[in-house]
């Protein structure tokens, strides 16, 4: 059966973050369809993973047999991640928009996840595995709003997930989350709606057509 691997970066829990709640729905249908699968689950908020550090960043490039014991032990916390990257049959994760970018502990993650010569360049390791990526936003940055060029969520994470490591790369996009919290943003609470039950299905609905292609 199947592997998902999900990862959760809000700071709030529950129902109270919005691409949690996407999530959330995305892996009740999937586990839905694979009752017998894997879920290797990771809340980077409540368990962050470990920065990037030296002894990491140069044991990738160090041999095994001259490796320090600080780089053999950093190192070995990346190849679990690595690991649990390539196993998967498919990628969920939640990305809200912190101050215009992605959670530091998201990007920590990717930061241990990607290393060349295995996971990225000419043949990264998990090429074209599926991704879905919930990318929430308490404004609006589409295109022809006034802040679109500030959003540094969907571009980066375009170029690191499908130009780097070479996954199949999709999003789903719940925006105006703030409305129904700031009063100043009261008469947009209709099209915060419309963009979560959007959202919604949009999860359910890839869920759905993800295990389907899996299953055949």
């Amino acid at each position: 059966m199947a592997t998902l691997l999900h990862i959760d970066s809000s700071v709030f829990p529950g129902e109270a973050s919005s691409s949690r709640s996407v999530t959330a729905t995305f892996r009740k249908v999937w586990e839905e369809q694979h009752p017998e699968g894997t879920v290797i689950y990771r809340d980077l908020a409540a368990a962050p993973v470990p920065h990037i550090t030296a002894d990491a960043w140069s044991a990738g490039y160090t041999a095994p047999a001259e490796r320090t014991p600080e780089q053999s032990a950093a190192f070995a916390a990346r190849v679990k991640l690595i690991e649990e990257l390539e196993q998967a049959d498919a990628v969920l994760i939640g990305a809200p928009m912190y101050n215009y970018s992605i959670p530091s502990t998201l990007k920590a993650w990717l930061d241990n996840v990607l290393l060349l010569g295995r996971t990225a360049g000419e043949t990264p390791s998990a090429q074209g595995t599926p991704v879905i990526v919930v990318a929430s936003r308490g404004g609006s940055y589409a295109p022809g709003t006034p802040r679109e060029g500030y959003d540094f969520v969907q571009n980066y994470l375009e170029a690191v997930l499908k130009d780097t490591l070479g996954l199949d790369l999709d999003f789903i996009v719940p925006e105006l989350t703030m409305a129904p919290r700031n009063p100043a943003m009261s008469e947009l609470v209709p099209l915060y709606e419309a963009s979560r039950k959007r959202a919604l299905e949009d999860a359910a609905a890839r869920a759905e057509e993800l295990a389907e292609l899996l299953a055949a």
